[in-house]
């Protein structure tokens, strides 16, 4: 026969022991652990959906049993308005807990600025990741110059000039020190457009993707999970006021008189030597200019006639069919002796050319007046040339793809796998072909 609870009752319990008490508080209940704690429960029916509820009172020792049964008489009169105290309870201890939550994130979000989310995202996405010792520990999103690149973008370079940076001032300097629960779409907006009057607009365009991308990826981490990003009302202002962030895809294609033209006034322009040398066997195999630059004497097979391409845009490597002609470019170069690592080497021979060099060179001698007089060009202009070029030779469409390395879409990317390497170097020596006559009918003109 059961007996009401008692204190002895209660510090007699045996672990795993449960007892019951009787009477008008019946639906108390005391157990002990297989750790040795005490606690009080209440167990009952629900008045919602007639399912059988417990609900802590409390754990003994904090409590007594006086205390327990007290707590007990009012929980039985709010279940007797119909209230399931065991929900109401879990409803209000997840209000709690939200709301803590929410203070937390407060806290996180009223330290965090701009520069901080920005940092955030270069140094855990964009960038490599190092082991104190050196160690390489994780690759970044980006390849080593475009990571160099974002952060320029965002931040600007540690060695700009103090003049440079207020007349050319970056997202970092116009923005750095807001914080993240101050920052408005306004702020966003202001910024851009004081990038696109100096007449940066793609850059412009380039700072919000990116920007747009660092605050995304700080959400849940530096920023709480409800934050909204401004950016994308940035957006939609300048889409709303017709403003073109983006660039225009170029069509610039010279033609084979204006190559011919090149070809002949490249060896006496303002370009260095290495400089000249990638510039020719960027028309001379297609490829871009920043891949070209940085070809390393142990990727080229004289005996194979191919260039093993490790690092590209698309991060796929592939191999590059060499003509006879760049082999012969290849050969000079070798003799030449400039540096036993790199082929297109800078003066100090530590390091390859940098791609960014084309267009400064460019710059300097159109300043001066010495560029060659056609319609200006761009390095990344001769492959687009290329491309057109080997049409207007009528190599197939897939061939002249596979050339370029372009991916092939849709259902023929899944299915047709095939890389057309030794259709690519038959095109490719017709094409070297072809320059190779337009440079000796020029000679014969003269």
């Amino acid at each position: 026969m059961d007996k009401p609870l008692t204190d002895i009752t209660i510090r007699k319990l045996k672990p795993g022991e449960t007892r019951k008490d009787i009477g008008e508080y019946s639906g108390l209940r005391v157990s002990k652990s297989k750790t040795g704690v005490t606690r009080f429960w209440y167990r009952y029916r629900s008045p919602l959906s007639n399912q059988l509820k417990e609900i802590t009172i409390g754990y003994y020792a904090d409590i007594g049993l006086a205390d327990a049964r007290v707590k007990l008489v009012q929980l039985k009169a709010k279940r007797k308005t119909g209230v399931c105290v065991a929900t109401e309870a879990k409803a209000e201890r997840e209000r709690q807990e939200a709301e803590s939550e929410k203070l937390n994130s407060f806290e996180v979000l009223s330290t965090a600025s701009v520069r901080s989310v920005i940092n955030h995202y270069l140094t855990n996405y964009i960038e490599d990741k190092y082991e104190a010792g050196g160690e390489l520990i994780r690759r970044g999103a980006r390849q080593p110059k475009g990571q160099w690149e974002v952060r320029n973008l965002l931040l600007g370079s540690d060695q700009r000039r103090a003049d440079a940076r207020a007349n050319k001032p970056m997202l970092g300097d116009l923005l750095g020190d807001v914080l993240m629960h101050e920052l408005t779409h306004r702020h966003v907006t202001e910024a851009i457009q004081i990038i696109c009057d100096r007449g940066s607009t793609v850059s412009a365009g380039n700072v919000l993707r990116e920007f747009t991308n660092a605050v995304d990826y700080s959400i849940g981490e530096l920023l709480p999970d409800d934050f909204v990003n401004p950016c994308y009302q940035a957006k939609s202002a300048f889409k709303r006021r017709k403003i073109n962030l983006s660039s225009k895809p170029r069509t610039r294609v010279l033609s084979d008189t204006e190559l011919s033209l090149l070809l002949r006034w490249l060896p006496t322009s303002g370009f260095s030597q290495s400089q000249q040398n990638a510039l020719l066997l960027t028309l001379m195999t297609g490829c871009r200019s920043g891949e070209v630059v940085s070809v390393k004497w142990s990727d080229v097979s004289f005996e194979n006639q191919v260039w093993h391409l490790r690092d590209t845009k698309t991060g796929v490597e592939r191999y590059v069919q060499l003509a006879r002609q760049a082999i012969e470019l290849l050969v000079r170069i070798r003799d030449q002796k400039l540096s036993d690592t790199l082929v297109f080497p800078r003066q100090d021979g530590k390091k390859h050319i940098e791609q960014k060099r084309f267009t400064e060179s460019a710059w300097h001698m159109r300043r001066k007046g010495c560029f060659l007089n056609i319609d200006p060009w761009t390095p990344h202009d001769l492959r687009r040339t290329v491309r057109t070029g080997l049409a207007r030779l009528q190599c197939p469409l897939e061939v002249g793809e596979a050339v370029l390395s372009h991916s092939k879409k849709g259902i023929e990317g899944t299915y047709n796998l095939h890389r057309y390497d030794l259709e690519a170097k038959v095109w490719l020596q017709k094409w070297n072909d072809h320059m190779e006559s337009l440079h000796g009918q020029q000679v014969e003109e003269d």
